[in-house]
């Protein structure tokens, strides 16, 4: 017996010194496909006591090999997976090196992708201070990134750009605004396919992180690899609208256990026609009716487009991580031909005379933005980012503008040379403290730096010479510092949940007109509280509210005093003394019943920056210059409707009655003018046959007669219809979108007040027809990938007009 315990206790001994000294046990083995072929990147997951529960992980290499190290003497459950094969699972007991030899893993009797793709609908997630529309493994993902923002909740799509509401909306690619133009951008968002988006977050009241300039916020989150892996796909579009526009872009995902890498590029070329009846009435002293001119104007864009994107992750260790992003924009080849023929009447409507305006211009760009960030994670859960970010914009336009009137010897010839270089560096730190499971601490710091030098030179064409012209020659010189601090506090509790913010910019400006030797300065700080509050009441019921305080700072060229010229009777000036917008963002609203949400909203706009057609009765010259309004107040109620009738069918339906308030005192005189209206958008979105890879969708977007600018717009109707078709075993999507189906886009607009009176309406181009083509390829399944990094100093690049 004393034997039989002996042996007993150096049984324990021995199997206790395994445990304490060999620490360096592996298991490895070869994973092949079942024609024997071996399968890289399938992913090999150990787990200990919960199978579902994570330990260690890698991924096979080109040869199928795996070998997972450093292991203890212990009982492991082996997981091995790839896309389009069965799963692999086995328990083992590991008391030495392991090799599992050869593991076969067998075809899967469908594609995943007809699993993942159509078993789920869009969600949609209501917080205090925004809306989550979860579209991830939806029929959505199957169209473009813009498809996904026109069948967002709350976001409007136009020609015009894309807005919550009225207001402009910064977007963010994973938390980083995306700088590029209101044109460009649309372009970018088309040309970039939806498969890899996993929400799209509606924000209309943005945390103190966010920068003041950010009054709302579109932030799509896109995802990533799972655990490694590559995947890509190409597509290309065919546009017929006035004329053909044509569009192509791949995109590509990788990660192994070290690195996480995102690559799109899109080309687009292009051209866009745009027809123009402008009408204005020059008045005299007592403002009656002097002269009318009346122009048609033809406006013709060609160009062609680079849109280059790149992600770069660098995982150092489990709590270390450097990142690199980049957004390049290169225009090579951007022409611009404006076609002016005006007839000249006196008050009768008595032809008095007439002339043409030709204008022919030339462009070329590029806009690169980078960011680089190192984030390390702490112990506790808290984290510090530090990002470093360096814009480089630089943009030149040739311009040649020829003013005949028949009859008459003295016809005008000019050109002009204009330059614009901008250079943009700014520093970011940002603390992020989870204080325990139901609140956190955000802290930050900014500082940024912006220098624009901007030239232009005229020189009029006398009896074939080239004079220059030192009244419309001029140099530029703006210098901006921006020093940022702020904190956010989120708390959840019982039904509730706040969120609270305060941020703090001291602002530094200095522009300076070489030609004119005036320098203007600006010099403010200013505080931008924000707070957002949200009551559970029941499943079905909740209520919310929220006050955000934002700031919309001029444009670098609307400071700019230079004046271009459309012709000698047109002209774009631009305005050093204009100071910021401050906008003040009251909302209340309710969601109820599970389909049901109602919203007040009330929006105060001290020093709203417009950009007014102002005409001068004694010159007969209309100058577009931008301005600050003495006040603008917006408010108004949303009424929206999210129902799914079916499983295959989605249904929305949003309303909103608002009143637009305008007023100023233009030095002639005070103007206020207001004006109720109606803005109501009806979606349908539809997946067909037994595996639904047939959608089809279909909006129509009413917008009633409106103030905006101090101009009155009459109403319009957008109408959209979308189809796509999944094929090659889900593999290839084929698209075909009409949009403008009633043509009703084109719209009407007048000014009338003071000495004003004017009135244009504008054939769009938008009544097109597209056909496109996107093919998937790679084997990885996909998780979030969320990545803080932004520039609010490029959103305001902008071209020269």
């Amino acid at each position: 017996m004393i034997a039989h315990l002996r042996n007993y206790i150096s049984t324990i001994l021995f199997v206790l010194s395994l445990s304490a000294f060999a620490q360096d046990f592996s298991l490895s083995g070869k994973v092949v496909d079942a024609n024997g072929s071996p399968i890289e990147f399938a992913n090999v997951i150990l787990s200990v006591e919960n199978e579902d529960e994570f330990y260690k992980g890698t991924s096979t290499d080109d040869k199928g090999y795996f070998i997972i190290d450093n292991l203890d003497a212990t009982t492991y459950f082996v997981r091995i997976s790839f896309i389009g094969h069965e799963e692999f699972a086995q328990k083992v007991i590991l008391t030495g090196n392991l090799d599992l030899k050869t593991i076969q893993l067998n075809d899967l009797p469908e594609s995943l992708d007809e699993v993942t793709v159509v078993a789920k609908r869009p969600t949609i997630t209501r917080k205090p201070d925004r809306l989550i529309f979860n579209v991830e493994n939806t029929a959505l993902t199957e169209g473009s990134t813009l498809g996904v923002l026109k069948s967002t909740p709350g976001i409007i799509v136009s020609e015009g750009g894309i807005n919550i509401k009225s207001a402009p909306a910064a977007v963010y690619i994973n938390n980083r605004k995306v700088q590029l133009t209101s044109d460009e951008l649309i372009q970018l968002l088309e040309s970039a396919p939806a498969n890899s988006i996993k929400s799209v977050e509606v924000i209309t009241n943005p945390p103190a992180s966010y920068d003041a300039d950010s009054g709302s916020v579109i932030n799509i989150i896109m995802s990533k690899n799972l655990v490694t892996g590559y995947r890509g796909s190409i597509q290309t579009n065919f546009t017929q609208g006035v004329f053909p526009r044509y569009n192509a872009g791949t995109s590509h995902y990788f990660k192994n256990d070290k690195i996480n890498l995102n690559l799109n590029y899109s080309y687009t070329n292009q051209k866009i026609n745009r027809d123009q009846d402008n009408r204005v009435n020059f008045l005299d002293d007592s403002n009656q009716i002097e002269e009318i001119w009346k122009s048609n104007v033809n406006r013709n864009t060609w160009s062609e487009t680079h849109n280059l994107n790149l992600n770069f992750d660098y995982y150092i260790d489990e709590r270390n991580t450097l990142s690199l992003t980049s957004t390049g924009l290169y225009t090579p080849y951007f022409k611009y031909q404006l076609r002016n023929n005006t007839d000249i009447f006196d008050a009768n409507e008595n032809f008095v005379s007439s002339f043409t305006a030709d204008n022919l211009s030339r462009d070329n760009k590029y806009n690169i933005g980078t960011n680089l960030i190192f984030r390390h994670g702490f112990k506790n859960d808290a984290s510090l980012t530090f990002n470093v970010h360096h814009t480089v914009y630089d943009y030149e336009r040739d311009q040649n503008v020829f003013q005949d009137e028949p009859g008459v010897d003295d016809d005008s010839e000019f050109n002009t040379l204009a330059n614009q270089d901008t250079q943009i560096i700014t520093g970011k730190m940002d603390y992020n403290l989870p204080i325990n499971e139901s609140s956190t601490f955000d802290l930050g710091a900014k500082y940024s730096s912006v220098n624009t030098d901007s030239d232009i030179t005229r020189t009029d064409i006398i009896n074939g010479n080239e004079v220059v012209n030192m009244e419309n020659s001029d140099a530029f010189k703006y210098d901006e510092k921006v020093l940022a601090v702020y904190s956010n506090y989120n708390k959840s509790w019982d039904s509730w949940e706040l969120n609270l913010g305060l941020r703090a910019e001291q602002t530094n400006i200095e522009g300076e007109s070489l030609s004119l030797s005036e320098t203007n300065t600006q010099d403010y700080l200013n505080w931008f509280p924000n707070v957002s509050l949200l009551h559970t009441i029941s499943d079905d019921v909740n209520i919310y509210s929220s006050y955000k305080r934002s700031i919309t700072r001029p444009s670098y060229t609307n400071l700019n005093p230079f004046t271009f010229f459309l012709n000698e009777n047109t002209v774009v000036l631009g305005n050093p003394n204009l100071v910021p917008t401050y906008r003040d963002h009251y909302k209340i609203g309710t969601s109820f019943l599970e389909h049901f949400t109602v919203e007040a909203y009330y929006m105060n706009y001290d020093g709203d920056i417009v950009e007014l057609p102002r005409q001068n009765n004694q010159t007969n010259i209309v100058a577009y210059t931008p301005v600050n309004l003495d006040k603008k107040v917006e408010y108004g109620f949303d009424f929206l409707f999210d129902y799914y009738p079916t499983n295959t069918w989605n249904l929305y339906f949003v309303t909103s009655f608002y009143n637009i308030s305008e007023e100023s005192d233009f030095g002639e005189g005070f103007v206020k003018q207001d004006q109720w209206s109606n803005y109501s958008i009806l979606y349908n979105n539809v997946s067909f046959l037994e595996d639904r890879s047939l959608n089809v969708s279909l909006a129509f977007t009413w917008a009633g007669k409106n103030l905006q600018q101090f101009q009155t717009l009459k109403n319009r109707l957008v109408s959209e219809l979308s189809i796509s078709k999944s094929i090659l075993n889900k593999k290839g999507i084929i698209s075909l979108a009409v949009d403008d189906i009633f043509n009703m886009q084109d719209f009407d607009s007048s000014t009338n007040y003071l000495n004003q009176s004017s009135s244009s309406f504008v054939d769009v181009d938008t009544r097109f027809v597209k056909l496109g083509f996107r093919y998937n390829f790679g084997n990885t399944k996909l998780e979030t990938n969320e990545r803080t990094t932004s520039a609010e100093e490029r959103e305001r690049l902008k071209d020269l007009n």
